[in-house]
């Protein structure tokens, strides 16, 4: 991901609307007065990873983001899907990835019955990437879970918050960069990161680790706290052997204040 310095804060045009079907949470999703066709008049400040930082990106792609879940372009309804393709092609633009590997991320929770759905765990599946629109302060709940090809994420300045399972079973997942703004992390985040070797949070405002949170990140080695973190929920590095010395226990039930005292004195 590229630096998020300067970035400017951007807030998503409602240009779509759900409409009730009568059957609880049987709602379609309609789009109206798109902002794409406005767009391509204009020229974007910058291509390639960079571009997707600009105003320009988010104009043409926050369209796309549903209510309720995060979306990669490959799920996007056809007509939709060629209408970016269309003007990223007028606009000369050359991601890095193709689509089906980026995943614009708008910030809401995903329900859990979507979450745990067969479909979902395939489409997870191809995630190799994300993106973070500028004008969110969370990571939604069960937003990446299930992304095992996830290696890197850079949750960029602003967001204060990672929900809960948000990262659960990445187990590609080997580094996370946290900002400064960062608060809490909700309950089961980093769940059988498996892959996860280090944890920085020193520099970070975060206040509250929730329930096993590191559970069964079996290769993590290195975690740095901040002295702002006081609140822990139960097991948050149960199986996490590499991480303390044998005599310190992280099994079922285990003390996270004597962890976390152990990790601070070897800062």
């Amino acid at each position: 991901m590229t630096s998020r310095g300067g970035v400017k804060r951007y807030n998503a045009p409602k240009t779509h609307q759900k409409i009730d079907k009568g059957g609880g949470d049987d709602e379609e999703e309609v789009f109206e007065g798109s902002e794409v066709d406005s767009a391509a008049d204009e020229t974007p400040a910058a291509g390639g990873d960079d571009f997707m930082h600009t105003d320009d990106f988010r104009r043409l792609f926050v369209d796309f983001v549903m209510v309720d879940t995060l979306v990669t372009m490959r799920w996007l309804d056809i007509k939709w899907r060629k209408v970016v393709e269309k003007k990223l092609t007028e606009l000369e633009v050359k991601l890095d990835k193709p689509f089906s590997e980026i995943i614009v991320h708008g910030g809401n929770d995903v329900r859990g019955a979507e979450a745990y759905s067969d479909a979902r765990k395939e489409g997870m599946k191809q995630v190799s990437s994300i993106v973070f629109l500028m004008n969110i302060t969370k990571v939604g709940d069960r937003a990446c879970l299930y992304a095992s090809n996830l290696v890197v994420v850079d949750i960029p300045e602003g967001m204060t918050i990672i929900g809960e399972r948000s990262f659960m079973w990445c187990t590609s997942l080997k580094e996370i960069k946290f900002p400064k703004s960062l608060t809490s992390i909700g309950s089961y985040s980093f769940h059988t990161c498996s892959s996860l070797e280090r944890v920085v949070l020193l520099h970070t405002n975060a206040q509250e680790l929730g329930r096993a949170d590191f559970w069964n990140c079996t290769s993590l080695r290195e975690m740095k706290v901040p002295d702002s973190l006081q609140t822990f929920g139960d097991n948050i590095f149960m199986s996490c052997y590499k991480l303390v010395p044998s005599d310190i226990n992280v099994g079922w039930g285990h003390d996270v204040s004597k962890v976390v005292a152990y990790l601070r004195s070897i800062q």
